[in-house]
């Protein structure tokens, strides 16, 4: 990362800039447009896009960095870009391992276009393993998608949505089909968007739910048709370790704000028993310090983890154990840092209009992104230990 400034993507007037906007989006739950479009004019939605197509050139370690400050800022707006750098991010696996299938995803994001991630569905604990959307082939190649995607981040202003859905009718057997559907796919009712995001916290995200009534993707944005279950392609190791390493780094960067936080509330407040200020409290610096020392393991584990990525390290069979502990980690940290913050902070933390309140109720999503506790436990028992037996 030697030379990389930050700054030159994300200047501190930017980070205020939006940090101003976010208790607004969160009270009156709207999706951030204007950060959105100072992102765009910074050239932040093509960070991972190649220099030489116009992006800006950086790997996933100089994005990771990049997600914890703008989640400092506002994390419902970093978790809504997440969705979009997550597909820039795999057409980057993808490209650096010799495989030009997302080109059009890195030309996309250079032109100002808005990727959207649609592959959750209820129920689905099969993830990428599986899909309830039906994706039925077209005589030209394409594939129509019908199904329900939940937690569809950036619904309001997304261009194209990348998505996932079997076909059951493929002479070769069933197949997973990856492929990315356009907005004006919406003119004919072929995708409705509910407005039903209305949600304990991460409310500037509009992570909507996507119904597809034969949404088309035409042949041009089939990206890849794979056997369902595990599978070690490399499109489904970009997604699981894009999704892993920048989820992880907006959740790190609600910890570090939250602890940030914390060190401000302690030394503007004074303990009427003693007459110091908090900050020389031995429970209060205690808290803070075991805060700290949870927060500080978390950037060197991303930077790490991203590197091997951007490396093209090989890791085998533990790659998935790595990443969904990585991502585990992060937020269960986080929640425990931002719970400590809050009672640093006292009893003015627990009004709405606080910060800390925010991100009380923003570092709950973390839990639910996959790899969730079950799933993350599962994969790194499996890893250790080898599979269940039948």
């Amino acid at each position: 990362m030697s030379g990389f400034d930050p700054s030159a993507f994300l200047s501190d007037e930017l980070l205020e800039r939006i940090r101003a906007r976010a208790a607004a989006h969160d009270r009156d739950n709207t999706f951030p447009e204007d950060d959105l479009a100072d992102l765009r004019d910074a050239g932040y939605l093509a960070i991972l896009a190649p220099a030489a197509l116009g992006g800006g050139g950086l790997g996933l370690a100089e994005a990771s960095v990049l997600q914890q400050r703008l989640a400092g800022a506002a994390p419902a707006t970093a978790l809504a870009v997440n969705m979009h750098l997550v597909w820039t991010g795999v057409a980057k696996v993808l490209a650096d391992r010799g495989i030009d299938a997302l080109r059009f995803v890195q030309e996309g994001a250079v032109a100002g276009e808005v990727f959207a991630f649609g592959i959750s569905e209820a129920g689905n604990d099969l993830v990428l393993f599986g899909s309830g959307t039906d994706a039925s082939p077209l005589a030209d190649g394409g594939y129509a998608f019908t199904g329900t995607k939940i937690f569809t981040s950036l619904a309001p202003v997304w261009t194209q949505l990348g998505l996932h859905g079997l076909d059951t009718t493929s002479a070769d057997g069933p197949k997973m089909v990856y492929a990315f559907v356009p907005r004006s796919e919406e003119a004919g009712r072929r995708i409705v968007t509910r407005d039903d995001w209305d949600t304990l916290g991460m409310r500037g995200t509009q992570s909507r739910t996507t119904e597809l009534h034969r949404a088309v993707a035409p042949v041009d944005r089939v990206a890849r048709r794979l056997d369902p279950g595990p599978n070690a392609d490399p499109l489904v190791f970009g997604i699981f370790s894009v999704f892993e390493i920048l989820l992880a780094s907006v959740y790190t960067g609600i910890a570090r704000r939250a602890l940030d936080l914390a060190v401000d509330a302690a030394g503007r407040r004074t303990s009427k028993k003693t007459g110091k200020p908090y900050s020389q409290d031995p429970d209060i610096r205690w808290r803070i310090a075991d805060m700290a020392l949870a927060y500080d393991a978390l950037p060197a584990q991303l930077d790490a983890v991203a590197r091997d990525v951007d490396a093209l390290a090989d890791h085998g069979a533990r790659w998935f154990s790595l990443l969904a502990g990585l991502k585990h980690r992060a937020v269960v940290a986080a929640k425990r840092i931002v719970d400590d913050a809050v009672l640093v902070a006292g009893g003015s933390s627990y009004f709405a209009s606080h910060e800390l309140s925010r991100l009380y109720r923003d570092v709950l999503a973390g839990m639910f992104h996959p790899s969730d506790p079950e799933s993350a436990h599962s994969t790194v028992a499996t890893a250790w230990l080898g599979p269940v037996a039948d």
